[in-house]
């Protein structure tokens, strides 16, 4: 797989990992093991640190090794060198041309940039965008017809930007495996991806033993519902407690195996729309995207190592990059996808995560627990909509989080210290007790659900995943349905593409470039498929849950939740919502659910102790995060917004996003606002709960954030 990004230098050393993290260790005044590795953690931990991926990001909290420029190769040079040629029916100089024509970026005083031509685009290495490519590859090799496919990712590595709870429907990846090296469904079935993932990721895949749902009270009691009273959907018998950034690697591997074209470290910055008069406002459809320029300095003139992105040009383009995605929520935006699915406005949670190791005599292989109560809810009326996860991961891993709703009206609730708060109840101090914390990370989840849903297609693409928000919230699970969207979303295009007479002369693998003259096609199919699939029936079925929590409070929407499972089973005639429609500026978002300051009292949180609790800084350092320093900050204000910053958010909401952000990223300086976009873990958050939605989310070079292992 095609790795890294920026300039690098490749070293797998442990000795020189060791090094750096026991300088980083000093300087951040933390106490150094036996193992060089800071005091208290294990030998998990440092095989952990080891097993990151080649080239080695170091985070800005650590100090970077020694690197001689002569050892430096860019990546864009490396990268196109280094591009394989799958299909034989066409070469890489067939691919790499200039082709400007779709370009919505019209600079004199750049080079033109260069264009690659697939078949099918995917922006998003994650499980929908994955299983999309290897669906396609199946039925290339089945149907005889080949199309050319390539996955663009953002992250170093595949994998590397993905996070997740969690635990594991397997029903979609079974029937994506049923379809594997030519076999019917009865074969598929015995494909073992437990063992794959195993022998490929040394990531156990742990079947689900025990399941528990607990009430947390803020005197440190708890209480357990019986299972009989809890909806269908969060019985977890038959699934498992997997990483799933490590099951995302093992897609890519299989991906590539079948001939798709993966490019790590290449970020999506730019859709490029198909415009009628060369405006933005007359885009009916989507040509593809052009990555990022990379070697822009932060003053934002170009440097030495100044080259221009390149443009990925496709007949039909797949958004898979997860909730929030930015180049989906440009296409949703431009192409009015909301207004024209009538659809409410996507609503988010913020989850936070940590990955343990426990001792022998804490872990308890498959055990599964649930919470509500403290610290989000002190009563059955607050309607601070979130709870937490606790799961059990062989073979001694134990991955806890909480989830906080970002409809929350209470600026000064701090979603971060909320968690640190959470583990020192006595329900969940008991798991984690001489265990050693690995990993740290967060990401928005969409919450939305059914009603929330937008158009999923139009000319030349469709959304795929949690980029269209198919994220069953009450079932606290979305993988499924993403990798169910991408089957559905592959076998939709591949019948449009591949299907009528002369289709193999028009593929992009036998011609070697996309033909322009070609009408864009909307693949309404797609929309039309996924609406039959069991993943609508989810989603249908608690359509009013999450609004029953938002407009009664956590006791009554619990109530509510009961009744949806197990008696309406969705076939209520009322709906919560009010779908959107034209009017999507009125709609209430999380930004406009914060309330003023001076209706709340700053929240007084706990110091943390070090050992079960922990400062941001030092979290931090356990997501991996890099950025190259030298960067125009990928976190730009809103030029029709700018004042909101010191006008409102500070005055009048007491700078929220010092507090939600869960790495630190915003600061005020003397009523200055201080923006470290070097922290940034691609959460997504800013974007969503920033008064106003002050701050425009974009792309940073390709490679940087997080470098999650084990999430």
């Amino acid at each position: 797989m095609l790795r890294c990004s920026s300039f690098v230098k490749r070293s797998s050393s442990n000795a020189v990992v060791r090094s750096l993290i026991t300088e980083a260790s000093s300087g951040l005044g933390l106490g150094v093991g036996a193992t060089g590795l800071p005091a208290g953690a294990s030998s998990h931990a440092l095989d952990l640190v080891a097993s990151m991926p080649t080239p080695r990001f170091y985070s800005s909290l650590q100090v970077a090794p020694d690197v001689s420029s002569s050892s430096l190769v860019p990546l864009s040079s490396r990268r196109l060198r280094e591009l394989p040629t799958t299909n034989a029916a066409y070469t890489y100089n067939h691919r790499l041309q200039h082709y400007r024509h779709f370009s919505t970026t019209n600079d004199d005083s750049l080079p033109p940039r260069e264009a690659m031509h697939y078949d099918v685009v995917i922006v998003g290495g994650g499980p929908a965008g994955l299983s999309a490519s290897i669906r396609l590859k199946q039925l290339s090799s089945q149907k005889g017809i080949d199309l050319s496919v390539c996955v663009l990712e953002k992250g170093s590595e595949v994998g590397s930007h993905i996070l997740s709870g969690n635990v594991f429907d397997p029903k979609a990846l079974e029937e994506l495996l049923s379809h594997h090296n030519n076999c019917d469904d009865e074969a598929g079935k015995f494909i073992n991806w437990r063992e794959e993932l195993l022998e490929s990721q040394d990531s156990h895949a742990t079947p689900v033993s025990e399941d528990a749902f607990l009430v947390l009270t803020e005197s440190g009691g708890s209480y357990q519902i019986p299972n009989i009273f809890l909806p269908s959907q969060l019985h977890n018998h038959g699934n498992y407690i997997i990483s799933l950034s490590k099951l995302t690697r093992y897609l890519g591997q299989m991906a590539e195996s079948l001939g798709v074209e993966i490019y790590s470290g290449f970020a999506a910055d730019e859709v490029l729309y198909h415009q009628n008069d060369g405006e933005l406002a007359s885009a009916s459809g989507v040509r593809g995207v052009a990555t990022k320029d990379v070697g822009i300095g932060k003053d934002g003139t170009p440097k030495d190592t100044f080259e221009r992105g390149v443009e990925v040009l496709g007949r039909q383009t797949l958004f898979a990059e997860g909730a929030r995605g930015s180049c989906s929520e440009s296409v949703i935006s431009t192409l009015q996808l909301r207004q024209s699915g009538n659809a409410d406005v996507q609503h988010y949670g913020l989850g936070i995560k940590e990955v343990w190791e426990v001792p022998p005599e804490k872990f308890k292989a498959g055990f599964v627990q649930h919470t509500l109560g403290y610290p989000l809810q002190s009563s059955v009326f607050d309607k601070v909509y979130g709870g937490s996860f606790l799961y059990h991961q062989e073979p001694n891993l134990v991955l806890c989080g909480l989830v906080v709703g970002l409809d929350y009206e209470n600026p000064y609730i701090n979603p971060y210290l909320e968690f640190q708060r959470w583990k020192t109840h006595p329900a969940i101090k008991s798991h984690l007790d001489g265990g050693t914390c690995i990993q740290y990370g967060a990401r928005v989840l969409n919450e939305g659900g059914y009603h929330s849903l937008p158009k999923l297609t139009f000319p030349g693409g469709m959304l795929l995943g949690c980029s269209a928000g198919f994220l069953n919230a009450v079932k606290i699970k979305g993988s499924h349905c993403a990798i169910q969207s991408g089957i559905i979303a592959a076998e939709s295009v591949y019948e449009s593409l591949a299907s009528g007479e002369g289709a193999e002369e028009k593929t992009v693998a036998t011609t070697g470039e996309v033909n322009a003259e070609e009408p864009l096609v909307e693949v309404t199919t797609y929309a039309e498929n996924m609406e039959k699939s069991w993943v609508y029936d989810e989603l249908k079925e608690v359509r009013n849950c999450h609004s029953a929590f938002s407009k009664w409070g956590v006791g009554a929407g619990v109530v509510y939740s009961g009744i949806a499972a197990h008696i309406t089973k969705g076939k209520e005639p009322w709906t919560f919502p009010t779908p959107v429609g034209s009017n999507i500026d009125d709609a209430k978002t999380d930004s406009k659910a914060t309330k003023p300051a001076e209706n709340f009292q700053p929240i007084d949180y706990p110091a943390p102790d070090g050992i079960l609790t922990f400062d941001l800084l030092t979290n931090l350092q356990r997501s991996g995060t890099y950025h190259e320093d030298d960067q125009p900050s990928h976190l730009r204000i809103k030029a029709d917004v700018a004042d909101v910053p010191k006008n409102i958010s500070l005055q009048v909401y007491a700078a929220p996003e010092s507090r939600f952000c869960p790495a630190g990223v915003y600061e005020y300086v003397d009523e200055k606002l201080v923006i470290n976009a070097q922290n940034c873990i691609h959460c997504k958050c800013c974007s969503i709960k920033m008064p106003k939605e002050y701050i425009n989310w974009t792309v940073p070079e390709g490679g940087g954030g997080p470098q999650y292992q084990v999430m």
